[in-house]
């Protein structure tokens, strides 16, 4: 009797598509692989390369076979780390999970992500191609520094979660999670402008101004004006450029915030913060014209700042986050716009970041109108330039002290005229507004 032959199963994969996925996973291995060659590592170019593809194909049969193949590379990274270990050069263990991450995405490309994979390759490779900068950076932080990273993160993981959602209070003028939010977000800000003055800061006093400014605009002063007393003459127009930088990176903050809390006040304020920000950029060009190269004193200038985010900041951008939005909300009830601009101008005194958060938080939550916390944010800002001056009185130098004052004042002229603008052709653009406050939420 003939046996009976059952044919067996099987599924037709769409030729144009499979070849997509293999090639993007092929494109994706060798990207890494290139990265491992050029370090002469065991597993390079092609080895990198099959484990994508032998990943992509996985993912192209299915889960099942997926974690088949992932056991298999990790298999192959064991043998990977026992060779280099009876070779005496030790284990390698960033490039076994190299491949394991290699692996992965090569998965994701056979199930038909595109994206993802590439984005994951590419943050990959880029952290093995940066591993001297990245160690580098790592070895150079303190021991404060890492501390107040790790206090971010709870300040932002832990505890944030935990406020209570909407207004609390017999009023009803503090919402907790608001305003640790704008907290949060003006120490972030600042961390992040720290790592990147931590990062070049030390390659030009105008870069050090510029990065300072956006921590810290009045230390930045202070330090540049005390260079000053020091060097006399010679450091003048460095510390000129550097301090209208810092000045030009407060107003940039000040401009982010309002864009990222309350893009409609931002609408309303942008003539003037751009105004602001042409004369600004402009007095710094002249400056640029009149450049001779730097003495040895302006080439060791070196800006100290402080730690970028710490637990007497977290509570001193809180408290006066609270009280500005607390007394701007009151005093706008109570005696209009002009209330709400009196309480701005008082609080640049203490924090230009502050006063602009709490305007913005005002304006998203429609306790202000967007044109008034923009104008608002603006006078904060022309506050903070004033006192930022002061700083640079105690100098003495006359040159110094009349090039800034006449520079600040065209500064602060500037914005007067985009604030007048603005209210020129507010009217004209009143339709768009609603438009764009819809587009904004």
């Amino acid at each position: 009797m003939p046996e009976t032959i059952v044919a067996l199963p099987n599924a037709e994969w769409p030729y144009l598509q499979i070849l997509v996925r293999l090639a993007l996973s092929l494109a994706l291995g060798l990207l890494i692989g290139m990265e491992r060659e050029r370090r002469g590592k065991e597993a390079g170019l092609r080895t990198f390369g099959f484990i994508c593809l032998l990943g992509a194909m996985g993912g192209s049969l299915g889960t099942a076979y997926s974690l088949v193949i992932l056991c298999l590379v990790g298999v192959l990274a064991v043998l990977l780390n026992l060779q280099t270990l009876r070779a005496g050069h030790g284990t390698e263990l960033t490039t076994s999970a190299a491949m394991l991450v290699t692996c992965m995405a090569g998965v994701l490309c056979g199930q038909g992500h595109t994206i993802s994979p590439a984005a994951v390759m590419v943050i990959a490779t880029a952290l093995l191609a940066w591993k001297e900068r990245l160690a580098g950076f790592s070895m150079g932080l303190t021991e404060g520094e890492i501390r107040s990273a790790l206090l971010l993160a709870i300040l932002a993981i832990v505890i944030y979660p935990a406020l209570p959602i909407g207004a609390v209070g017999p009023w009803g003028l503090i919402e907790p999670r608001a305003a640790w939010i704008t907290v949060i977000l003006i120490a972030g800000i600042g961390f992040v402008n720290y790592t990147l003055w931590k990062l070049y800061g030390t390659r030009g006093t105008e870069l050090s101004g510029f990065l300072g400014g956006l921590v810290n605009s009045n230390f930045t002063v202070i330090e540049l004006s005390s260079r000053v007393q020091k060097a006399g003459a010679a450091f003048i127009e460095t510390a000129f450029r550097g301090i209208l930088l810092a000045t030009t990176a407060m107003l940039v903050r000040n401009a982010g915030l309002l864009m990222i809390l309350a893009p409609l006040a931002l609408v309303g304020s942008l003539m003037a913060f751009g105004l602001m920000l042409l004369t600004s950029s402009v007095f710094v060009l002249l400056s640029y014209r009149r450049l001779r190269p730097p003495s040895d004193e302006e080439s060791a200038v070196k800006l100290e700042l402080d730690l970028p985010f710490s637990l007497p900041q977290a509570l001193k951008y809180g408290v006066v986050f609270l009280l500005l939005h607390v007394l701007g909300g009151v005093t706008q009830r109570e005696f209009g716009d002009v209330g709400f601009y009196f309480v701005s101008v008082v609080g640049g005194l203490m924090s230009s970041a502050s006063a602009v958060a709490a305007a913005a938080t005002l304006a998203s939550q429609g306790s202000l109108s967007p044109t008034a916390a923009g104008t608002g944010a603006v006078l904060a800002s022309f506050t903070s330039i004033v006192f930022s001056l002061s700083f640079v009185l105690k100098t003495r130098n006359r040159q110094l002290i009349s090039r800034l004052a006449t520079a600040m004042v065209c500064v602060t002229i500037a914005g007067l005229i985009g604030v007048a603008a603005w209210g020129a052709v507010r009217p004209w653009v009143s339709g768009w507004l609603p438009q764009v406050e819809h587009l904004g939420r």
